[in-house]
């Protein structure tokens, strides 16, 4: 799968060490193709803690290293680390060897810019177009690659330059942390110990396979759920993915607190800091961040389609004080331009402190509305030539009512007075999600309904 998200795909079938090569040559061609004079430009790498990871790595540094390109590499890493350092060290552009929140059967490419953030979808297409082009530079000497082991320790220094350390270490929270086996759980330790918590750290070793299904939903995080609730005095559970750049929470009770509310707790702590702004977030993320947002006069949050390179691209313009999307993922300017499980952390923790209140009350404060989140299998609907068809029957059905606002901007969002629901196809998976969000579960629950009928798609992807 090639899109604005990098390059996914099965390991030893569809992603391969020599697709790793071939698509990082393409990345690199683009790149040197941005440049405005010609020089040994410097590209960082790091991976998540896949078994598979290794072996693709060497295929990127010999891919960038035949292009012309010096190469750091980070080892394992979360991938704002990656982000951070590439403006920390002066760097070009960056790669992240990861699948994210994919099976451990999966793994892929992030590409990053010189600004350390996920390419903007037209520099995304160029390279896909050169990849399937084979097109690469080969009149350069070739480069060279070096590690370096010290991108966790920049990262936290990063995040606790921006925080109120001193109230937190004053809370002395226990908390538990699942790092899923992944990049950030070195660096994830390290800030919370830093903070002054006393860490439950689950799946913390890099043993190349995850302990449970990696994506941090509700039913992967039980191991976590217990830990907290089994009378440890732990405050707060965080779960990362394997690339840790997204936060789930579970609260002092050991209940799932939801993907969404990472990102709406920690824009409500920005928004106090700065007593108002702009946030930035997608169409599939919940109008919990409006309600918050109206908390605050001269606030307002900025849409736009699915990606955190989007999400960016609405953020840099209108100045806003942090963003990301509803899948728990979070992004604050000051620390990178990439989702950061860290800085999430670190402002729930910041909030929970400033507040003298637990996550689950500070949680129940914010106005809730029931989601749904589907997801329709493309293959059995035809493959990505059928999703055009499919949206346009959703946009017909709608259409005959008055009170339906429509957007385009990525798939089709339909907002009605009651609620609203997305239907995109996902840029990582072979899928179309549906995500409706309703006063009630039953309402969010017939909004996708009506669109599947609409699109003529009854089943679900299991």
């Amino acid at each position: 799968m090639l899109s604005v998200s990098g390059a996914r795909g099965l390991v030893g079938k569809s992603m391969t060490p020599e697709v790793a090569h071939d698509f990082t040559r393409a990345f690199a061609a683009h790149v040197r193709s941005r440049l405005a004079v010609a020089s040994r430009p410097t590209l960082v790498i790091g991976r998540d803690g896949r078994g598979s990871g290794e072996s693709l790595a060497h295929a990127v540094r010999a891919g960038a290293c035949a292009s012309g390109f010096d190469v750091v590499d980070l080892g394992i890493v979360a991938t704002p680390t990656v982000g951070l350092m590439i403006g920390h060290l002066g760097c070009v552009g960056g790669i992240v060897i990861t699948a994210s929140h994919n099976p451990i059967e999966w793994n892929g490419m992030k590409t990053l810019n010189a600004d350390g953030l996920a390419l903007p979808i037209a520099d995304a297409n160029d390279v896909i177009a050169r990849f399937h082009a084979r097109s690469s530079e080969l009149a350069h000497s070739p480069g060279t690659a070096v590690e370096r082991r010290d991108g966790d320790e920049i990262h936290v220094a990063r995040v606790l330059s921006n925080i109120d350390c001193e109230s937190i270490r004053a809370k002395k929270f226990r908390v538990a942390l699942d790092s899923v086996n992944g990049g950030g759980s070195r660096a994830g330790r390290m800030l919370l110990e830093a903070l002054g918590c006393e860490v439950v750290h689950l799946n913390a070793e890099h043993t190349g396979i995850f302990a449970h299904t990696p994506e941090p939903l509700e039913a992967n995080l039980g191991q976590l759920m217990r830990a907290v609730a089994d009378g440890q005095t732990i405050v707060m559970g965080f779960a990362q993915d394997p690339d840790a750049d997204r936060l789930a929470l579970v609260d002092e009770r050991g209940r799932f607190v939801g993907e969404e509310y990472t990102l709406a707790l920690c824009a409500l702590r920005l928004l106090q800091r700065h007593n108002g702004g702009v946030i930035a977030t997608n169409l599939s993320t919940s109008r919990m961040i409006d309600t918050i947002a109206a908390r605050f006069a001269g606030s307002r949050v900025v849409r736009t389609a699915v990606g955190e390179a989007n999400v960016v691209a609405g953020l840099k313009p209108s100045g806003g004080i942090g963003g990301g999307e509803g899948n728990g993922g979070f992004i604050w300017p000051r620390i990178c331009w990439v989702r950061d499980s860290l800085s999430a952390m670190a402002l729930v923790l910041e909030l929970c402190a400033h507040e003298g209140h637990s996550l689950s009350t500070i949680a129940a404060e914010i106005r809730k509305f029931s989601m749904v989140k589907q997801k329709m299998d493309l293959n059995a609907m035809g493959g990505n030539a059928a999703v055009p068809a499919a949206l346009a029957k959703v946009r017909a059905f709608f259409q005959a009512n008055p009170e339906a606002r429509i957007d385009q901007t990525d798939g089709i969002r339909i907002d009605l007075p009651g609620g609203w629901v997305h239907v995109r196809a996902s840029n990582t998976e072979p899928i179309i999600r549906v995500i409706a969000e309703a006063s009630s579960l039953d309402e969010a629950n017939e909004l996708c309904t009506l669109c599947r009928r609409a699109a003529g798609i009854p089943e679900l992807a299991q």
